[in-house]
């Protein structure tokens, strides 16, 4: 089987100078390798066989056979990363929250530690008779949260 962790160095020294990162590496017991990408910018198809190149060239064949696939990370797949929420800063998501809560809001800051969420929320204020469309930002830690996914709009 092919080492993980070996293969994880391959491929962050293939993406060194770029705007890329390693979202997701999987190793299969039979060696079939997934490998998902995601970027600051757009993923070009040539970007991923660069990576792909770097991991071939990395890892013989004739030593050891496996199966390997370079992708792009999905835009309709959960964000992982705080570098994802940081590039998805001003983009409408739907969380998920830990204690069950679904929430649809847009990321308005986002960290190492968590992300602020900005939702338009109906709100009865003082004063008034009925209840208002106001703006709330809440923040929350990454363990708080079991999904975030971007909302597509078409």
């Amino acid at each position: 089987m092919i080492d993980k962790t070996a293969l994880e160095q391959v491929i962050n020294e293939a993406l060194q100078g770029t705007k890329m990162f390693l979202v997701t590496l999987k190793v299969s017991k039979d060696n079939v390798i997934d490998v998902a990408l995601d970027s600051d910018e757009d993923i070009s198809v040539d970007d991923c066989v660069a990576v792909n190149d770097a991991v071939l060239a990395a890892f013989d064949r004739d030593d050891e056979d496996y199966e390997l696939t370079v992708g792009s990370y999905g835009i309709t797949s959960p964000l992982l990363l705080p570098r994802q929420y940081r590039k998805n800063i001003g983009y409408e998501v739907e969380v998920l929250t830990a204690d069950g809560r679904k929430l649809k809001g847009v990321i308005a800051d986002a960290d190492e530690e968590g992300f602020t969420l900005t939702m338009t929320v109906k709100k009865k204020l003082e004063g008034k008779k009925r209840p208002e469309l106001v703006e709330e930002e809440e923040r929350f830690n990454y363990n708080d949260i079991k999904q975030t996914k971007n909302i597509i709009k078409i």
